[in-house]
């Protein structure tokens, strides 16, 4: 009959060790491109801004708290993992009743859902320092696939990643009730970002 027994004092740091060890390396099996992710958002440079229409007038806004995470050999697109999440809160609208309206329930439901989030899910290169960035899409809880246009432009060790696409306010509940009427506040929301990077090889 099997019976179970309990490694004695003197072997338990050994298997204690062996267990951290085997930790760690399915850790490291477990996400290899992570492990390379040395790029670094520099925020002072970088910027995301959106543009609406409401009532056919455009609004502009933008973003003042964000971070990426970025792990990208341009020579290996296809092995590139590219996440980014965005704070809510910290929309700037240039008017303070506004700002304060579009962080409600009916809105983007700060509260409950603080934050706005990418993840990349495949990199494609269509051109010379130009790529397609395929992932997930998630705000307010509701995720849709997105494909975002990126061109990288390097200069004095940083790499800058510009792109803009446009994205339906209504596939993310952005404006519930009486506010999902797309007449006055239109469906379609621009998205223009400018991320400043470090840490990325050349081009």
């Amino acid at each position: 009959m099997y019976k179970h027994t309990i490694p004695s004092s003197a072997a338990r740091p050994l298997l204690v060790r062996a267990l951290l060890a085997a930790a760690v390396w399915a850790a490291a099996s477990a996400s290899p491109a992570w492990a390379q992710a040395d790029a670094k958002l520099v925020p002072a440079q970088s910027d995301i801004q959106f543009t609406s229409r409401q009532m056919g007038v455009p609004v502009d806004g933008k973003f003042r708290k964000f971070d990426a995470q970025v792990a990208f050999d341009p020579k290996k697109p296809e092995t590139a993992r590219i996440g980014l999440t965005i704070d809510l809160a910290s929309i700037s609208l240039g008017a303070p009743e506004s700002e304060a309206e579009v962080v409600k329930p009916l809105w983007f439901n700060t509260a409950k859902f603080p934050q706005a989030s990418f993840q990349s899910t495949t990199v494609k290169p269509t051109g010379a320092g130009k790529f397609d960035v395929a992932g997930k899409l998630t705000i307010k809880g509701q995720a849709r696939d997105v494909v975002v246009p990126v061109a990288l432009a390097q200069a004095g060790g940083t790499t800058t990643a510009t792109g803009a696409f446009t994205i339906k306010r209504g596939d993310f509940k952005i404006g519930e009730g009486e506010w999902a009427d797309t007449s006055m506040v239109a469906n379609d929301v621009q998205v223009k970002f400018k991320l400043q990077l470090t840490g990325i090889g050349a081009l």
